[in-house]
């Protein structure tokens, strides 16, 4: 893969809010939730589960691909986002969110209420989501105009996106238009395993890189050897990741695959946004002509860094070690 003459980044996503709870594996269980998985729901439901919560929630913005841009503001890359949010207080929250986080945000807006996703971390890490998509679920095919992604070196879909096909596929007419590279993060299992099929055709014709963990690329491909699923996933489009949680990940393209290592693996608490702080690293060092070695060396330590806090927002200290990191990803580069 070429350096990107450009080097904006557009997620187009679901903007939601997190509410972040700390709850047992029995807790899980009383709620219905598909352990690591995600389940669409109505808003009421939500505050059905909060009310049996142990503590209150801990509410930062998020959404996958919006956290995916956050990550990449953070490092100083150049990030855009595009969702639709409603026009109360949690609608001003997540677009000042995004501005102070180097952002651009560019929000649609709705009477109804941004959509919020309850995410409940047992102590083994492991976050299931209960997603109500409010204002996110009602953006438009007609709202997307080819003109926004113009001068664009990437464009980041996260495949909750799915559920809005008209959407998703006039995101990536667009985008292919406008010459930008696609990438496609599955994003979950159960939404792999519903929608198999449109998944597989849309990234035969739109997609040049294609992001999954262990469990969406099983469900994605029907291998359960993880080294036949990557082969598989670089089939599909150009470059196919396959994320292996503390393990590290692979990154196939050029018919080779590249191992890359884990950062580190003490003193995790929490995988909420691992995915999406990896896809922000890699992303990052893609747009800046970072070979793919080194994209995957700092989406690596993004991922990393994300899990040892709870929910989907780096601290300082942490920014500070990645981007010690990106100088010597730089050092590597100009050698």
């Amino acid at each position: 893969m070429t350096e990107q003459k450009n080097k904006l980044v557009v997620g187009i996503g679901s903007a939601l809010v997190d509410l972040l709870v700390n709850e047992s594996d029995e807790f899980i269980k009383k709620t219905g939730a598909a352990k690591g998985g995600m389940t669409l729901v109505e808003n009421e439901f939500i505050n059905d589960i909060l009310s049996m919560a142990s503590d209150e929630a801990s509410i930062v913005p998020g959404g996958s691909a919006c956290n995916t841009m956050v990550g990449i503001g953070k490092l100083g890359g150049n990030a855009r986002f595009i969702g639709k949010s409603g026009k109360g207080k949690m609608g001003k929250f997540f677009a000042d969110s995004l501005e102070k986080n180097n952002v651009e945000p560019h929000l649609f807006t709705s009477s109804s209420p941004t959509g919020r996703v309850l995410s409940i971390i047992t102590p083994d890490t492991q976050r299931s989501m209960f997603t109500f998509l409010g204002a996110a679920s009602e953006i438009t095919s007609k709202e997307i105009m080819e003109g926004f992604l113009n001068n664009v070196s990437i464009v980041h879909i996260e495949g909750y996106l799915v559920y809005n096909k008209d959407l998703l596929l006039a995101v990536l007419n667009a985008a292919k238009n406008s010459g930008a590279l696609v990438c496609l993060d599955l994003a979950s299992f159960t939404i792999v395993n519903e929608e198999k099929k449109f998944l597989y055709q849309i990234t035969d014709e739109f997609v040049d890189i294609l992001m999954a963990n262990e469990d969406e690329a099983a469900a994605f491909t029907g291998c359960e050897n993880e080294l036949d699923a990557l082969k598989i996933l670089g089939e599909k489009a150009e470059t196919g990741i396959l994320k292996v949680g503390e393990r590290g990940s692979y990154i196939a393209a050029n018919d080779k695959i590249i191992k890359v290592m884990p950062h580190g693996s003490r003193g995790v608490v929490d995988t909420t946004g691992a995915g999406d702080l990896w896809a922000s690293g890699f992303l990052f060092g893609l747009s800046e002509g970072y070979s793919l070695e080194e994209c995957g060396k700092i989406g690596s330590a993004c991922g990393y860094e994300v899990c040892r806090v709870i929910g989907a927002s780096i601290p300082d200290e942490g920014w500070h070690r990645i981007h010690n990191i990106i100088k010597q990803c730089e050092k590597t580069t100009e050698n």
